[in-house]
């Protein structure tokens, strides 16, 4: 199930913009499926600003090194550093409890740029590559 709540990048990033100029960043449930164990996350440092697309962070699982990369342009004001301890909950819960950054000052424009769960879910039918 693809959550309609969220917006979604063509690298399976999710992301849900709050009221408050804020956004919580994550990998979708398509995308992790495809990590098999994943064993390791390097998460970004606070106050570091990302624009549209830019990497932050770095998974790595039994088979392969993954960058992840932000929706959104911001400043990141938090990290979910449960993820350092037991990067298992990106596979357990990727839409909850398997978040990565939140960022604020988002520039909200950005989304336009990004899928619904409609497009996304097309997109992932078509093999959720940009080559499609």
């Amino acid at each position: 199930m693809i959550p309609d709540h969220l917006k979604y990048t063509k690298t399976h990033e999710w992301v849900r913009i709050s009221r408050n100029n804020t956004a919580r960043v994550g990998v979708t449930e398509y995308r992790q499926k495809r990590f098999k164990k994943i064993l390791f996350v390097q998460l970004p440092e606070t106050d570091g600003e990302l624009e549209q697309f830019d990497s932050f962070a770095v998974i790595e699982s039994e088979k392969t090194v993954s960058e992840l990369f932000s929706p959104l342009s911001g400043r990141i004001v938090a990290v979910n550093e449960e993820l350092e301890d037991d990067p298992s909950l990106i596979q357990h819960d990727p839409y909850g409890d398997g978040w990565f950054i939140e960022l604020e000052s988002v520039n909200e424009d950005e989304a336009k740029n990004l899928m619904d769960s409609a497009e996304y879910e097309e997109y992932i039918k078509k093999g959720g590559t940009e080559d499609d």
